[in-house]
């Protein structure tokens, strides 16, 4: 990971090289033999893999995490290639993270700290950074315990920092505590803002809904060929963590709905991660409708799916209902394609949902989905007149200016609202995020 841990030993201009370890503890604890997304994961944080090593234990040694004879397997590797750090699939404690690094000779992080450091320069909004930096001192405070050489302890005296004998790793920890402390004050303002606009979304009657799903899924392609707008869209995980919200005019209804993206889901998402994006993520909470977009491509789309109902269920957005848009049908061969593009599957609480097949770069099964969402309107009660009786609806059925949907969002007290009119056609785009 190119992050300060290991400038040093990485020239400027050079990609970080990784060794990528994982660990299969046997049933019921996730493990990927590939290592592909831990390997996306590293490219996002400007890693280049060099190589990958898979160890299966029943339990994580206590100090080593792998073992010494893994661990000395590695070493080998990260000398064989040069590498500069060492990347696990899963979580280590610290007392393993320092314990590796001094058998290893370099950096060593995990899934949790990788995470962070893409959030960290992902984000782009007041509100978004400030939940990063939450996650990431929260993070930080449980491994100040002999992390750093400076931690001896401080002589007192008068005029001089801390008190008698103080410690310096007190210190630190001190001063984390008092900005997580300032953060979290912080980060209730925003709350408090984005709070105040969705019951303005309320009082106006808007059906509000959210864009939800896996990380890389195709959520801000498909939002932007939805809304006309020009959210950032890549084909790399976590491409985009503010959320934006925009009108989407349904013609069929002759109503407008209120349209967000919101933050993909990735497995073992740090519960502290999903903590701080609570004011993003409530989004997701307050909705009306879910549209659970999946990557119809993925050779794991079950689990994907199963990992995004957790983290529904975690920020209580589970009972909720869902329309299933399994996206980037262009990506599959003749013979995966669906024979329907519109059938019906179990949720794991049981509930029947639609599922719907998509693509958001060629614009096929669009319009199914705008139709979805308004029987979906209908189901739930609002049964809208027409857009001329509505006042609210009148600037939203005229064309757009050159400039509407561009904006995205830039601080706390930015409401994301653009007033784009859908026609029907998908943006000519080749990236999916």
């Amino acid at each position: 990971m190119s992050s300060s841990s290991h400038s040093a030993a990485t020239p400027p201009s050079e990609a970080a090289r990784a060794i990528l370890v994982g660990v299969d503890f046997g049933r019921g604890a996730p493990f990927d033999p590939s290592l592909d997304e831990l390997a996306l994961l590293a490219e996002s944080a400007g890693d280049t893999p060099v190589a990958r090593v898979t160890a299966k234990r029943q339990a994580p040694d206590a100090a080593l995490f792998v073992g010494s004879g893994k661990a000395d397997e590695i070493k080998l590797l990260v000398q064989a290639h040069g590498a500069h750090t060492v990347l696990f699939d899963q979580a280590i404690s610290p007392a393993q993270q320092r314990n590796l690094e001094r058998v290893l000779g370099v950096p060593v992080a995990d899934r949790t700290a990788l995470i962070l450091e893409i959030f960290a320069a992902r984000a782009k909004s007041h509100e978004g950074k400030l939940q990063v930096e939450l996650a990431r001192l929260q993070y930080l405070a449980s491994r100040l315990v002999r992390r750093w050489s400076h931690l001896e302890r401080q002589s007192g005296g008068i005029g001089m920092r801390g008190g008698p004998g103080e410690a310096q790793i007190e210190l630190d920890r001190r001063m984390i505590d008092e900005r997580i402390k300032s953060i979290k004050e912080r980060l209730k303002k925003v709350q408090r803002q984005r709070s105040t606009q969705r019951r303005a979304r309320a009082r106006n009657g808007v059906f509000r809904v959210s864009l939800v799903g896996y990380t890389n899924a195709g959520k801000s392609t498909l939002f932007n060929a939805l809304v006309k707008a020009r959210t950032y869209a890549a084909d790399q995980l976590f491409a985009t963590l503010d959320t934006t919200t925009r009108s989407l005019y349904l013609e069929e209804a002759a109503a407008s709905v209120s349209l967000s993206d919101t933050v993909g889901f990735i497995r073992d998402l740090p519960h502290k991660l999903v903590e701080a994006f609570q004011a993003t993520l409530q989004e997701a909470a307050d909705a009306d409708l879910l549209l659970h977009v999946v990557d119809a491509a993925s050779p794991v789309l079950d689990e994907q799916m199963v990992e995004v109902e957790r983290v529904l269920e975690e920020i209580d957005a589970a009972g909720i209902p869902q329309l299933l848009v399994y996206n980037k049908l262009d990506k599959l061969e003749d013979t995966q394609r669906p024979r329907q593009p519109l059938d019906w599957m179990e949720r794991p609480n049981g509930q029947r949902v639609p599922r719907i097949f998509v693509s958001a770069i060629s614009g096929e099964g669009l319009d199914l989905l705008r139709a979805q969402i308004v029987t979906c309107m209908r189901e739930q009660g609002l049964t809208p007149g027409p857009a001329e009786h509505d006042p609210r609806l009148i600037s939203l059925a005229q064309p757009p200016h050159e400039d509407d949907g561009s904006r995205s969002e830039s601080g706390p007290t930015s409401s994301n609202e653009g007033k784009a009119v859908d026609n029907g056609a998908a943006p000519n785009s080749n990236e999916q995020a």
